[in-house]
């Protein structure tokens, strides 16, 4: 199956799910957390020929920023309002890129690089857009440097920024980057019994969660405070062998494939650029991953996206996600996106 890389699509088009309840018994759920916003009025008015704000931000020395989002998606409001609304973020983002809005569920039309001509939900899943927000960096030729994707709080996104304007990405990764600027830990690795001092993974054929942190996780006490220890989180989780690895570490691993490894060198194999990066394997294979913040709902569900082999019959989380959603909602069930 195509492995997604980010993981939170919002609000997914409805569609039936096969295992809905039957009847009219129990009134129907409704979703809650939903977060109304506007884009910056700073952001680009852009006619969307996308070749065409490359050059023109190449000549001012800047990227483009396409800034992939949904209505009333939660991640995205906090995102804005954190880092676009206000503060040196805010200048520096201005000063240094050309901001594009895109709508993933919009029907304007893109002209994208390769001369085609695609609807904004188009293009969404043509760049594999599966989360909101997502972020996409362009250089003056037209080449995707960096796509991020989800929330990041202000001082991992501005590390983002940096390291796009200065054209780090020409000589290393993002997590070389990082680990380069960073010198003072800003998290102190916590302690959970759930985790497994597991080192050899080779061959599991379980459901199995590996969690990547290093000392630079700005995201890692929030997940651990409102993720992990959610109630709702915690039957899905159980159903995992649960590993946490430090991403900067160099102590010998076997990795899934049998190789001989870091986990250093294993999250850069498996491109893991977010920190916490959870990563879920089942029947010996990823299946999925958590490659920017998520609220306990879409965590838990993607753990039983994983955990149950929904996998199998839905190609990708989004339309599980979605048919999952309807399940719940014609139950009964709040579904809450916040927090």
């Amino acid at each position: 199956m195509r492995i997604s890389t980010a993981l939170l699509l919002v609000f997914a088009v409805m569609v039936s799910s096969p295992h809905a309840a039957v009847g009219d018994e129990a009134p129907r759920g409704r979703l809650t957390g939903g977060v109304k916003y506007d884009l910056p009025g700073w952001f680009k008015k852009s006619f969307l020929v996308l070749s065409e704000d490359a050059e023109e931000a190449g000549q001012k020395g800047r990227h483009v920023l396409l800034f992939m989002h949904l209505a009333e998606c939660p991640y995205c409001a906090r995102l804005l309002d954190e880092n676009f609304r206000s503060g040196d973020t805010k200048v520096f983002t201005e000063k240094n890129f050309d901001v594009i809005g895109i709508d993933i569920r919009g029907g304007n039309s893109v002209e994208w690089f390769d001369g085609n001509t695609y609807t904004e939900s188009e293009l969404a899943r043509k760049l594999k857009t599966v989360a909101t927000p997502t972020m996409v960096f362009i250089d003056a030729k037209g080449n995707t440097v960096l796509q991020i994707n989800g929330y990041r709080k202000p001082a991992t996104l501005r590390q983002v920024l940096e390291y796009v304007q200065g054209r780090h990405y020409q000589t290393q990764s993002l997590a070389s980057y990082v680990e380069k600027q960073n010198k003072v830990a800003v998290y102190r690795f916590r302690e959970d019994p759930r985790f497994s001092p597991m080192t050899d993974f080779k061959g599991y054929a379980q459901p199995l969660a590996v969690i990547f942190e290093d000392k630079d996780c700005a995201d890692c006490e929030e997940f651990h405070a409102k993720v992990l220890s959610h109630a709702e989180v915690q039957p899905e989780l159980a159903k995992f062998k649960v590993v946490r690895l430090d991403a900067y570490s160099t102590s010998p691993i076997i990795d899934i494939e049998g190789r001989k490894t870091t986990p250093k060198e294993w999250a850069q194999r498996l491109n893991v650029i977010y920190r916490p990066g959870v990563v879920l394997f089942n029947e010996g294979k990823q299946r999925m991953r958590m490659d920017g913040m998520q609220y306990h709902y879409h965590f838990k569900e993607l753990l039983r996206y994983v955990s149950g082999r929904y996998y199998r019959d839905y190609a990708t989380f989004p339309s599980y996600n979605a048919a999952r959603r309807e399940e719940l909602l014609s139950r009964g069930a709040v579904i809450d996106y916040s927090q």
